[in-house]
This record gives C-alpha cells, structure tokens and sequence, in this order.
C-alpha cells in the first residue's frame, strides 16, 4: 500500500513539474527558438470574390536559448519544412475551414532572420469547404444566415536545426471578416 502511495505522489510531482515548465520551450528539443517577429499583409476584411488569401511577408527570426552565445553555429541555423493554418470562428457559427498544411523551404541562420513571402492562407481547400463554399454559393453562411464570417486564423511555422533538432515557432493569430 505504502508503495502505490509513494508512486502516486511521485507521479503528481512529475505532473507538476511538466506542467511549471515553459511551454515555449517545449516545442523545441535543441538549442535555439523559431519566432515569428512580424507578419504584413493581413486583411481585417475580406472578399472572397476579390482573393487576396496570401500574407504578404513574414518575418522569422532564429534565437538562441543561451544568450551567452555569441553568434551561433551553422548547426544551428534552422531548415524551415512546413506551416500550419487554423480557423477558428468568432461569430455564432461553429463549422471552420479545413486546417492549411503545406511544405515550405528555406533557411533561417542561427541568430539571424528569416522571411516568407506571399504565404497562402486560405487555398482551394479552405474555399471550397463549407462555410466559406457557402458565402461563394449562395451569399450568406447556411449555418447562422449571416453574409459575413468572421475568423480567427492562427499560423505556425516548423522546422528542424542542421544537427538535427525539430522547432516550431509560437502561433500567431489575425481575425478577418470574410465576405462572399
């Protein structure tokens, strides 16, 4: 009984202690950060029939953990492999595009930085899913009958260092109003 005790509480402890931890820091194994410093190009308000679905650059900076390092080592420089875009709904309604995953390419150096240029937000496949499909067909969302949806678009980025080590930047979010 003593032992299941004991097990418990180290398993509590354990619990804790990843809990306490950095959640930058975890979504990195190795010895330096992807950050997205700056994104140009995001609408508050868009037409689906007038496009525009792309971030015109995004900024990316390669940081390393331990400040007392003075430059870095190409081991550390950062090979970008893909980005992520999520939606998520502001307004009433609950059904979201499709998630965006693509591959991407390009080299971040290590404390130094990085940019991607015209970087899609929403493709065919967020278009021709519900509900933007809707606003596209028929003028409104079938779902609250509004002809405005109203999103928030969260974007992350990854990659791997040249030793070998996965990042993945922090996510960004914009809010658009999207418009048949």
């Amino acid at each position: 009984m003593k032992s299941h005790r004991a097990v418990l509480v180290l398993l509590l402890a354990a619990g804790l202690i990843a809990s306490s931890c950095n959640s930058r820091a975890e979504r990195t194994d190795g010895t330096v950060l992807l950050e997205i410093t700056a994104f140009n190009g995001a609408p508050t308000r868009l037409s689906l029939a007038q496009g525009g679905f792309q971030l015109t650059t995004v900024q990316l900076a390669n940081i390393l953990k331990d400040p007392a390092a003075v430059g870095g080592s190409s081991f550390q420089d950062i090979e970008l492999r893909s980005y992520e875009v999520t939606y998520r709904r502001r307004d009433t309604g609950t059904r979201v595009p499709p998630a965006l995953s693509a591959r991407i390419f390009g080299t971040v150096p290590a404390s130094g930085s990085g940019f991607l240029t015209n970087l899609p937000f929403f493709t065919s496949d967020q278009l021709l899913s519900i509900p933007l499909s809707d606003l596209s067909k028929f003028g409104r969302d079938s779902e609250t009958g509004s002809a405005i949806i109203v999103l928030d678009v969260s974007l992350r980025v990854f990659g791997r260092t040249i030793s070998g080590d996965d990042v993945a930047s922090q996510t960004v979010t914009f809010t658009v109003e999207v418009t048949p």
